[in-house]
This record gives structure tokens, sequence and C-alpha cells, in this order.
């Protein structure tokens, strides 16, 4: 089918070996098939495959090449669908939105729903299609360096050209998440990422002469917020090339003499502090460190400090479905990730410390506008970041993880909580 569609992309092999198409099996083909038969005959979306159409109707996705498509879900579950998006094998029909389509996805996997996306001889045979987590993504201190290298030192330029001025890489939060999506605006995602600055230093009551430590502290965003305030923050990241642009911004706002950046792990960490911060952070721990992660949490606290994490969360059936699964996200944007559910870390505070963790917001919807905005963002200005040498594949690869990541959040299958930890 690629002669009928010349305009389809193909990857550079050489550049993303994953991509290549891989070795035909006839009965994981024919599996997969029966498989994208049986998911579509309820699905409010229409899948078009070899001029034959599934589903129910709505917004449209358009197979180019069956067999490499086929190819990719029958050898692993966990990447297949969005590898075979990376590699042009499908797209959305021309006037569907890619979140759009994702949705209808997204939303088995938010219920029990999800329980029946395959017959009961497709489940049985999950394992056949399913990888483990690698073992070279353990987030030990060397590994954890690594993995979030992968991610956050890509390019502090190609983040600066979607993100809002401040650099804040994480759920805003809007005046009015009911408004229609398409109506986010990159003026109004600034001023949300500001008020959900401030939610969290109300939240742990940083004031002038507060003691901060900000774990995980990207490119400073939350740190310069409570310098501003008149507070002492300590500043810690692994990702060098973000710590270095962190300190220039810092010196930028004026606050150096009151905000310390160091390259630090959070397990490394000394002193005793009023508050404890961490945005988004807990995603990339890995479970097996999150007992660790809470104990440096508690153990940082000065008496009467209360600490305020914010986090990606999913249903606690869901993370313990998947847990050990190898996704498309591990693999190709957050590798060693692991995104907990709010059951766990009440279980974990406290199992393993003296923490009591209290959700005090919701920011799912407030994170699908903020994903938009960025997308669109990304999009928009995607001539200057292909300037910095990434190509037509990365690019598809950000506008799948942001898509998919906004239908996650759209769907409920994904929500994003402010918790607040204090000691019992």
């Amino acid at each position: 089918m690629t002669d009928l569609y010349p305009a389809v992309h193909q990857p550079a092999v050489e550049t993303w070996p994953s991509l290549a198409p891989p070795r035909s099996n006839p009965v994981r083909r024919a599996g997969a098939a029966a498989a994208i038969r049986f998911i579509a005959r309820d699905l409010p979306a229409t899948i078009t495959m070899d001029n034959r159409k599934y589903g129910r109707g709505g917004p449209g996705m358009l197979v180019h090449r069956t067999g490499p498509f086929l190819d990719r879900l029958g050898q692993d579950a966990g990447s297949g669908f969005g590898e075979a998006y990376l590699a042009g094998d499908w797209d959305p029909e021309p006037g569907t939105d890619l979140a759009d389509l994702l949705m209808p996805f997204a939303e088995r996997f938010s219920s029990d729903q999800d329980r029946h996306l395959l017959p009961k001889w497709a489940q049985s045979l999950r394992w056949l299609v399913t990888r483990s987590l690698p073992s070279d993504q353990e987030n030990d201190r060397a590994g954890a360096r690594e993995n979030v290298s992968r991610h956050y030192d890509l390019s502090n330029a190609m983040f600066s050209e979607f993100l809002d001025p401040s650099l804040t890489y994480s759920a805003a939060y809007f005046d009015d998440v009911t408004a229609d999506l398409a109506t986010a605006s990159y003026d109004e995602l600034s001023q949300a990422q500001l008020r959900k600055l401030d939610s969290i230093l109300d939240a742990a009551g940083v004031r002038s002469g507060s003691r901060v430590l900000d774990i995980g502290c990207g490119w400073a965003s939350l740190a310069i917020r409570a310098a501003q305030r008149g507070a002492w923050v300590t500043a810690i990241t692994i990702a060098s090339q973000q710590a270095l642009l962190a300190q220039r911004r810092i010196a930028d706002a004026g606050v150096s003499d009151r905000v310390q950046v160091a390259l630090r792990d959070y397990r490394d960490q000394i002193g005793v502090f009023d508050a404890v911060l961490s945005v988004e952070m807990i995603e990339a721990v890995g479970e097996k460190y999150w007992p660790v992660y809470f104990d440096a949490i508690e153990r940082r606290l000065a008496p009467g400090g209360v600490a305020v994490v914010q986090a990606i969360v999913m249903p606690h059936e869901r993370m313990l479905a998947t847990r050990n699964t190898f996704t498309w996200v591990q693999k190709y944007i957050f590798p060693g990730g692991l995104i907990p559910s709010v059951k766990v870390i009440e279980q974990v505070t406290a199992e393993h410390t003296g923490l009591q963790a209290h959700v005090i917001r919701h920011l799912g919807a407030d994170y699908a506008r903020t994903l938009r905005v960025w997308r669109d963002r990304f999009i928009d200005r995607w001539p200057e970041i292909a300037d910095l040498g990434f190509d037509a594949t990365f690019r598809r690869m950000w506008e799948f993880y942001l898509a998919y990541s906004e239908a996650g959040f759209r769907a409920g299958y994904l929500d994003d909580v402010q918790l607040l930890l204090t000691k019992c």
C-alpha cells in the first residue's frame, strides 16, 4: 500500500532502528487482525484498513500499511500501536485530531471495559506479546541519572520552544477547565502555571524566611517563585543540562542569593527544611524506590514542616495490572518511569514513614488543557525545533506522546493530584 500513499512517513531506520519493519509472523499477524476486529465492534471510532471500515463511527484512523501495522501489534502489545504511528503505518483521517482519535481507546482503560477489550482467548495469550521492564532501566543512583537525562537533557532549547515562559513542565491550574480545549491559549497557560506554583507554595505555607527543598526542580520555576516570597531554597535535579539553565534563570530573576541549585540525587540530600516540594517527580522514581523517596522526604522535614507532592496517578487496579509491563512511554519518552496510584502512595507512606498523605487538589482536567496548549505550540514551533536537529520521526513521537497523554487525562485513565504530607 506504500505506493498509494507516497507522502506517508518513512523513518530513517539507521536513526530509529527500533522502527524497522518487524519480521512477519502469520500467526501473530492474524491474531492482531482478529483483536482489531474485536476491539472495533463497539468502539466509537472508525478504523479503515485495506479499504474496509471497522468500528461504530466517530474519529477516523487510516491504516496505510496493514502488514507492518499488524506485525508491530502482534510483536509487542505495549509499544506496537505507538511504534506503528512513529513509523507512519497509520494516521488520523484528515480533519481528525490525534487526541480525539485516541480518546475512545483511553476510555476503555479508564473503567471496567478494559476487561472486555479483547476476547478471552486473546487475553490468555497476552504474555506472548507483552514485554517486561528491562533491567537497564533500574532507578538506582546511576540508572536514575541516565533515565532522567534521556528525557530532560534532550535540549533546553527544544523545551523552551513549547513551554510557557516560566519553563514549567507539569500540569497548570486553570480558571476554567470546562471551556472548549480548542480555545486553550498560550497566554492563558502562562497565568495558569503561575497559579499552580502559588497553589503549591500556599499549601506548604511558604513565606519569607521559610527553608524550602525542591526535589526534582526542573528549570527552577517553583524555586524562583518561592524565593520571590523571601524563602531560602535548595533546588536539586539530576539532569545536568537542566541544572545549568536553572542556574541561569535564577540569576536572571535576581534571586541567586536565595536559591542554591545542586546536581544531586534526592537520596543524598541532607539538612532539614520547613517545606519539601516535589512536582511530578515521583513518576521517575520507580516502584522499588517509592519507600526510599517518601522516607527521604520525611527525614528532610523540620519539626512542624510539611511536604507537597504533585503527582500523575492512575487507578490502583490499572497500576497493579500494568506495573511490570514495558510500555511505549517507557521505551521512547520516560525510561524507568512508573505512574503510581493515590492508594499506593497512601500505603507506602503509612507502611514506611510517619507521614500522612491527603489529596488537596485534582488537576486531571487541567493537565488535558495544558497538554493541548503544549502540543499546539510544539506544532506551531516545529520549524524552529527542526532547526535544532530533530527529525520528522521525533516530531511524530512527541505529537503522539502529547496527544496520548491528553487523551488519558480527558478519559479519566490518568489524573494529576496535589498531596499534602504531614508528620503523624
